[in-house]
């Protein structure tokens, strides 16, 4: 398939800059993708779609405050560090993206905190805006991730024109996160609140914890019309025996099985065992999903609205076939379904 088939127009409109109030009264549809049917909720109802011994596969990686904000010595020109992935924990090695990234050379020191809290290096350039950066930081690695989370921002996406809240620190990660390493949220996950995981669980929904560490490699454009030649950057995942038992009772059951967001799905797709069951494991992936795919673990998926033209809305035109998806988008537009990573949900059974 091309990119251009993944084109539509997308009000700015649309664009959730702020959360829902209520975590669980986001709007839903629902997509049958036998028929093509589509069915207005609200989040809360997902319960009514799942029964006794289903599975939830959740992605459970925590946000850390990836953004932060230093001055380069001698000039004191203020320099945005986004901090993408712990390269080497003892030597507080990181690669990061800077901006603007002209300025900032191998061998400049960065000075973040009004009383120079952290400070680091610059020891290598990797790509035009990558950079890798070492904290020259004496004290204990408890120390340091504290000085992180003081001088650090929730890492909202750029199309969301406004300052992280303090708020935002809690809405922008879901309420079951708990394995810290990911720079953009699982955002299908947002839409849970602990009453209605309370609700799902006495009705005897069984749920899988893997954890897929979103880079921001998941939100890059697409540069390329041929899909084929598409490159996505790796992301590291952890699929424990107990999620892979959970699952695998579920298939062999014939239940149903959600991936509960885009990454889930990624992780779940990237460790499938010869007999089409999923494998524990701690692995990369760097696995993009395109029409046509066969699909080997879960037989529904909960995903947000999804910008035209990215990865995440080839993926789930891959699951919930490419005339239903458009057409469901279609409909969301008309209905001003909010999109992005604050937006409505969409559950596809």
């Amino acid at each position: 398939m091309k990119l251009s088939q993944f084109k539509f127009n997308l009000p700015e409109s649309l664009l959730a800059s702020e959360p829902s109030e209520q975590r669980d009264e986001s709007r839903l549809m629902v997509l049958h993708k036998d028929t093509g049917k589509i069915e207005h909720k609200i989040f809360k109802d997902v319960l009514d779609y799942f029964d006794d011994k289903d599975v939830m596969i959740l992605n459970d990686t925590k946000v850390f405050p990836a953004r932060m904000y230093g001055n380069k010595e001698k000039t004191g020109a203020t320099i945005e560090v986004f901090l993408l992935r712990e390269l080497n924990r003892e030597l507080r090695l990181w690669d990061v993206l800077v901006d603007p990234a002209r300025k900032i050379r191998v061998g400049n020191k960065l000075y973040f905190g009004d009383d120079d809290l952290l400070v680091a290096e610059v020891v290598d350039n990797t790509t035009s805006r990558g950079r890798t950066i070492r904290f020259l930081f004496e004290g204990t690695d408890e120390e340091f991730r504290r000085n992180i989370e003081i001088l650090g921002e929730t890492p909202l996406p750029k199309y969301i024109k406004r300052k992280a809240t303090p708020e935002d620190k809690f809405r922008y990660q879901t309420i079951y996160a708990k394995n810290e390493g990911a720079v953009a949220a699982p955002t299908a996950g947002l839409h849970f609140s602990r009453e209605l995981m309370k609700r799902l669980e006495l009705k005897g929904v069984d749920f899988a914890e893997i954890t897929l560490h979103i880079g921001l490699g998941t939100f890059r454009t697409v540069e390329v019309e041929d899909l084929t030649k598409h490159k996505m950057d790796s992301e590291q995942f952890i699929i424990t025996d107990e999620a892979a038992n959970r699952v695998n009772r579920a298939i062999d059951d014939k239940r149903r099985i959600c991936a509960v967001g885009t990454t889930s799905m990624r992780a779940i797709e990237s460790s499938v065992s010869a007999d089409r069951h999923l494998k524990p494991g701690t692995d990369w992936t760097s696995k993009f999903i395109y029409p046509p795919y066969e699909f080997s673990i879960a037989n529904s998926m909960i995903t947000n609205f999804h910008t035209p033209e990215s990865t995440l809305l080839v993926m789930i035109a891959a699951f919930g076939g490419y005339e239903n998806v458009m057409n469901a988008y279609e409909v969301a537009v008309k209905e001003k379904y909010r999109f992005y990573s604050y937006g409505d949900a969409m559950l596809i059974i």
